[in-house]
């Protein structure tokens, strides 16, 4: 495996590793010690860890994953009794850093499949919830357990009503219950559900088949496309189709992908 970041990444990068294999860019929460929950460190480096993955030429797909037995618990505990002791301005900041970290991932060019080796909790449930893909293990629990604590889900909703809907989401952010894997695929929470010990495989193989069978621009391009069409009229977001749809015709992977359908070659991108 090739290691893209430097030196002076790796001093700073303390809870999150970042390296790419065959084009796949693997980012990985390692706290396992503490369940991989988040503090305000952690979500800085995931923030500087998505960058660079953004930014670097030799990763075409993220994978988003954790060390350990749990993806995700939330919130660490003891950033939990820190916050006690914040006003409204220290927690708004913190907030909005939760935010921005949500916000980056959902709208990052590149496609991000999560790898839930484990539960997903909280803000670790928010975290999926806002990859383009997710993949989990049959044993893994998912759920927003705010209300359970007199918190409230408020940044992860934003994604999650677009992901599954108002009915849906609000059977999992009222009850605050958890759900297995199998109710978080029929909810449309998660994509697959494999075994543990073809996890790892089986998501690098999916990685693996976007990185060869589509264009790097078509896939950023949809991507981008999806999450703007949403907060527009019907007239609007038709308007702004059709314009993306003329400027895909002209663009080199446009061109080279229909020159090699017409002459029935196949296009390794």
């Amino acid at each position: 495996m090739t290691d893209t970041m430097n030196t002076a990444e790796k001093q700073v990068m303390d809870f999150v590793r970042y390296h790419v294999k065959d084009r796949v860019g693997y980012i990985t929460i390692a706290r396992s010690e503490k369940r991989n929950a988040l503090n305000f460190e952690v979500v800085l480096e995931l923030k500087r860890a998505f960058a660079r993955a953004e930014d670097d030429e030799n990763c075409k797909v993220i994978v988003f994953r954790a060390e350990g037995k749990v993806f995700c618990a939330g919130a660490d505990l003891e950033y939990l009794q820190l916050l006690q002791k914040y006003n409204y301005q220290d927690n708004l900041a913190d907030s909005t850093h939760l935010m921005e970290l949500f916000r980056t991932i959902y709208t990052l060019k590149k496609v991000v499949i999560a790898q839930v080796n484990g539960h997903a909790i909280g803000g670790g449930c928010g975290l999926a919830t806002v990859c383009d893909f997710a993949f989990t293990v049959p044993e893994a629990k998912f759920g927003y357990t705010e209300v359970k604590i007199g918190f409230i889900p408020a940044i992860v909703k934003v994604f999650l009503l677009r992901k599954i809907g108002e009915a849906r989401a609000k059977q999992l952010l009222l009850t605050g219950d958890l759900i297995s894997a199998q109710e978080a695929q029929a909810f449309g929470l998660v994509n697959y559900v494999v075994p543990a010990e073809e996890l790892e495989d089986k998501v690098f193989a999916f990685a693996q088949k976007l990185c060869t069978e589509n264009s790097r621009q078509s896939m950023e391009v949809t991507k981008e496309m999806i999450a703007r069409v949403q907060g527009k009229s019907l007239e609007e977001a038709l308007q702004y189709a059709a314009e993306m749809n003329a400027v895909a015709r002209s663009s080199e992977d446009c061109q080279r992908g229909i020159a090699a359908f017409l002459n029935k070659e196949r296009v390794t991108w």
